[in-house]
């Protein structure tokens, strides 16, 4: 996600942890992920028509590491919403940064990054190595090497067929087309974002995981119906009924390792009923079938061949995002189980916070999800100007009634 050298949009993500950590090692573990990660070591640059373009920079400097005092347990929120704002410098790179909140027990490590850069799936694995070698220094990460270009993941067939890129480009000239139609004058003021973190204990995480499987649906729908459910009760109809999902397409490409960056997530935008004669478990089967049959048929090579066409729409689409409330309720994320340690030879992972990252756009509802140790981890982010940060806290606390009278249900009839 990249918007213009001016207003990059940064992802943050906290770990808190218990024990002790030196200054030394913890950079030790920065120079190991730049070494391994070619995406930590570019710059951006436009071209003529100002379409940015990755360059690598064999001088850039180190990760930067900042150290701030840490004084109670909700710090990591207050840094996380400024490092929203404190924009890269995309023709200098590095394209991350880490803020150590330190104290003399326990820290929170504040890994950010730009999201051109990563994806949810890449700020995780990131996290995972300067954990895993701020603990153990000898461990050496493998280089790889960087695609050149999107067309390095496309076959070759698809490549040389002139049908399909006659569609990519006649797709993108409508989409442009549209978005022009669509973008209306309408520009929200700036206005302070904000993230609201929760979590649902581990006996609650439990009992909910093990519903949705007893009822033949999956968690992100339930997360998706509760929350428009919320949505709906407070706002009426001016709640959209829709949520977007992105999604992670590495699976669709063998040239993406799983420890690899990458950023790039097409998206699908679903409606929930709003029938009020259908139950809930009902409403989260037909949505979990609808995002299945969505990706079932998405075909991922022609979407990269696609965006290659679509870069001189890109100003259009921002124009869009920027004016338009949009369709959908939320965008809603759900990384599941997180794939890291919680212990280590020299400090414990106490909790990770759910990624956050603020969008410009007019509608920034976000909601990020996360299951570690147990226990699931919500981040919701968005702006004073769309949505009040005490409607989104109304809306929250409705979202976790629902989930907690369902949950209540299964264990009266246990």
């Amino acid at each position: 996600m990249y918007v213009d050298a001016k207003t990059t949009v940064n992802c943050v993500f906290a770990a808190k942890i218990r024990g002790t950590i030196k200054e030394e090692n913890l950079r030790i573990a920065l120079l190991e992920i730049q070494r391994k990660h070619p995406l930590l070591r570019v710059v951006i640059r436009e071209d003529e028509q100002g379409r940015p373009y990755f360059v690598s920079n064999t001088k850039i400097s180190q990760i930067p590491l900042r150290i701030e005092e840490r004084f109670s347990d909700n710090d990591w929120i207050t840094v996380s919403e400024a490092e929203w704002e404190n924009r890269f410098d995309v023709k200098r790179g590095p394209l991350a940064r880490v803020v150590w909140l330190r104290s003399a027990n326990v820290s929170e490590i504040l890994l950010v990054c730009a999201h051109c850069i990563c994806d949810g799936t890449s700020i995780l694995t990131l996290m995972r190595e300067i954990l895993q070698v701020l603990d153990q220094q000898d461990i050496d990460m493998e280089p790889y090497e960087s695609f050149e270009s999107v067309n390095s993941l496309i076959p070759s067939y698809i490549l040389s067929n002139r049908k399909m890129k006659m569609k990519a480009w006649l797709i993108a000239k409508i989409a442009g087309w549209v978005l022009s139609f669509k973008t209306t004058k309408h520009k929200s003021p700036p206005d302070k974002s904000y993230l609201l973190n929760w979590k649902m204990d581990e006996e609650s995480s439990t009992a909910l995981i093990n519903l949705c499987k007893q009822e033949k649906t999956a968690l992100h729908a339930a997360f998706s119906v509760a929350f428009l459910e919320a949505m709906r009760e407070l706002k009426g109809d001016k709640a959209k009924g829709q949520v977007i999902y992105p999604v992670d397409i590495r699976r669709y490409i063998s040239e993406i390792k799983n420890d690899h960056l990458f950023a790039f997530a097409p998206i699908e935008e679903l409606p929930v009923d709003k029938d009020s004669n259908t139950d809930f478990w009902t409403k989260t089967r037909k949505l979990r079938n609808d995002l299945a049959g969505r990706i079932d048929v998405m075909n991922i090579h022609e979407l990269l061949l696609i965006s290659e066409y679509f870069h001189s729409s890109v100003k259009k689409l921002i124009a869009y995002l920027k004016s338009s409330e949009g369709t959908h309720d939320v965008t809603l994320s759900n990384m599941g189980r997180l794939n890291i340690p919680d212990s280590y030879q020299s400090f414990h992972l106490e909790t990770i916070h759910s990624p956050s990252a603020s969008f410009p756009w007019r509608n920034p509802n976000t909601l990020i999800i996360t299951n570690f140790r147990r226990e699931i981890d919500f981040s919701f982010i968005s702006s004073e100007s769309f949505l009040s940060k005490e409607d989104a806290t109304i809306i929250k606390d409705r979202m976790m009634e629902l989930l907690v009278e369902k949950i209540a249900v299964l264990q009266q009839a246990l």
